[in-house]
């Protein structure tokens, strides 16, 4: 469990609640085991009573009285600071959830590109759900629980030892047979719960895919296969449930069982003493008292025990992934200007994912105000030009200058404030038209949202919708056809005023007519701007001043 280590900081943070913590586990159990030796008292009074018809009803019903005033005012103290408890302990858990879920969501804007190519989205979302909340298990019940039963095992057996060592020893034995039992139980639960998340999470993906594909489905005709491949894997998921449920049936059966066979040995060996005179059957409803008391505690060690070997697995599993550095660093946060003037010197650079050399010593200048078209062929390393120059990769050899100062001198975060970039794949965010448009800039008023949308030749569009501007675009702008999606790209590129902005192949989802459109009303912009247009279409390469075509 050394990787759970990484957590102590966030208990040094929140040591004072938890210090109060421990303080309330303290006075809870205290009070829940103080009250117990007046029912044994109680009960003692009221055999005396049976036996002694000279005592008077009024002394019974005032030792009664005090009795039974003790022990609900012990009660509602021990309910009391068990409340507190569960707000300091559990309540520095959530707060240190939320503190580790920020930390790793901001790790995850640090990452470059080459680094989410390498885990799946699915991976990424569950070291942020499910690994965190199995942490947040250890930090809140995984602590209270252990904290709260090493407490309640002290005070208890000092009571218990006082009464009756003989009795202690024997109700105390099974106890640790108990908390093993559970833990070898709480493993099997564990492993066939991973299972289950598995076919759930199966599930999960499949229904995403097919509503991310109902296009598909539905021109392919395949809703009846669709149907019968979604019952399959429920079925599988309904199969694993029931499997897991019948394994933590086992749990209750074994702390009832064992809590009948400790009653049993309570009974037999206090019986025994009770008849030798050695024992009250107040002391014997007292032994009672402790044993349910300790029972459900001890009970949950197994269950802690388990939660904690999973956190310490789901902590390990944040780590390897916090201690990933991105190659990309940012070491200028000086605020400052862009002209826009681009110039490659014999660049080149190979994705380490595939080791394809999608550039091979490449040279090109660019002037600030001026256009490239870079074309070429599939795979011939346009779309690769866009990303060296948002530096979302940067270059195995060469250097990129941007005003005459290689690009990793400057400040990554200012330098992407001056570009605009159109991506080749067409991305929404599942918001409204209007927040995808205006999402580049702060604030945006609607008059610079519909300026922009007409500039993108998307405008007489939006307005046709029901909602128009406040429309939402669905999942990954499923609503809206390719060509609409690109021109809202365009507009929300283009709304920032960029120094330099770049089109990848952003143009090649609409017809020959709007294409051009939209180059006469982002002329004036382009003139402006620093502007490369990565594209196939010579329709789309016409206007710019120079063409770099890539071949080989």
């Amino acid at each position: 469990m050394k990787s759970l280590k990484t957590l102590n900081p966030y208990f040094w943070k929140y040591r004072v609640l938890l210090f109060w913590g421990l303080v309330f586990i303290i006075a809870s159990n205290f009070f829940a085991i103080y009250q117990v030796q007046f029912i044994g008292k109680t009960v003692n009074v009221i055999q005396d009573v049976l036996s002694d018809k000279n005592i008077k009803k009024n002394a019974l019903f005032r030792i009664l009285l005090i009795n039974g005033g003790i022990i609900v005012g012990a009660s509602v103290l021990s309910g009391f600071f068990r409340f507190m408890m569960r707000q300091t302990i559990i309540v520095s858990s959530r707060r240190i959830e939320y503190e580790l879920k920020n930390t790793i969501y901001k790790h995850y804007q640090t990452l470059s590109l080459t680094q989410y190519k390498e885990t799946t989205v699915g991976d990424l979302l569950n070291r942020l759900s499910e690994d965190v909340v199995a942490v947040r298990m250890y930090l809140g019940p995984g602590v209270m629980y252990i904290v709260n039963l090493s407490v309640l095992l002290i005070i208890t057996s000092i009571y218990m030892i006082k009464t009756d060592i003989q009795m202690t020893v024997w109700t105390l034995i099974p106890l640790p047979i108990l908390s093993f039992l559970i833990y070898k139980v709480s493993s099997i639960i564990n492993k066939k719960s991973k299972i289950k998340q598995k076919s759930q999470s199966d599930v999960s993906a499949f229904v995403q895919d097919s509503f991310s594909g109902i296009r598909v489905i539905k021109f392919f005709n395949k809703e009846k296969y669709i149907e019968k491949q979604y019952g399959i894997k429920v079925k599988d998921y309904q199969d694993k449930s029931l499997d897991l449920a019948k394994t933590e049936a086992y749990f209750f059966t074994i702390v009832l069982f064992v809590i009948g066979l400790l009653n049993v040995v309570i009974l037999y060996i206090g019986g025994h003493k009770y008849i030798n005179n050695e024992m009250s059957v107040g002391t014997i409803a007292d032994f009672f008292m402790y044993i349910n008391i300790l029972i459900w505690p001890f009970s949950m060690v197994g269950w802690v025990t388990s939660v904690n070997q999973r956190a310490a697995a789901s902590m390990q599993r944040i780590n390897e992934f916090l201690d990933k550095k991105s190659e990309i660093k940012n070491t200028n946060h000086s605020r400052y200007d862009i002209k826009g003037d681009i110039e490659f010197k014999n660049v080149s650079y190979t994705y380490p994912n595939t080791g394809i050399k999608a550039l091979d010593n490449i040279s090109f200048k660019v002037k600030a105000g001026d256009s490239l078209a870079v074309m070429g062929k599939t795979g011939s390393g346009k779309s690769t030009i866009a990303q060296l120059l948002c530096r979302l990769i940067d270059p195995d050899e060469g250097e990129i200058l941007i005003d005459g100062k290689n690009l990793k001198e400057h400040n990554l975060e200012a330098y992407r404030d001056f570009i605009g970039y159109v991506p080749q794949e067409s991305y929404l965010f599942s918001d409204t038209i209007k927040n995808n448009i205006g999402f580049a800039v702060e604030s945006p008023t609607n008059t610079l949202i519909e300026e922009y949308a007409k500039k993108a030749d998307i405008h007489k569009n939006i307005v046709e919708f029901k909602l128009k501007y406040d429309t939402m675009v669905g999942e990954r702008g499923v609503m809206l056809s390719g060509g609409q999606k690109q021109r809202i790209c365009i507009a929300r590129a283009l709304i920032k005023k960029p120094k330099i902005i770049i089109f990848d192949d952003s143009l090649s989802a609409l017809d020959t007519e709007t294409e051009k459109n939209i180059l006469n009303n982002i002329a004036s912009d382009m003139d402006k701007s620093t502007c490369i247009i990565i594209t196939h279409r010579p329709s789309s390469a016409q206007n710019a001043k120079q063409i770099l075509n890539l071949s080989d």
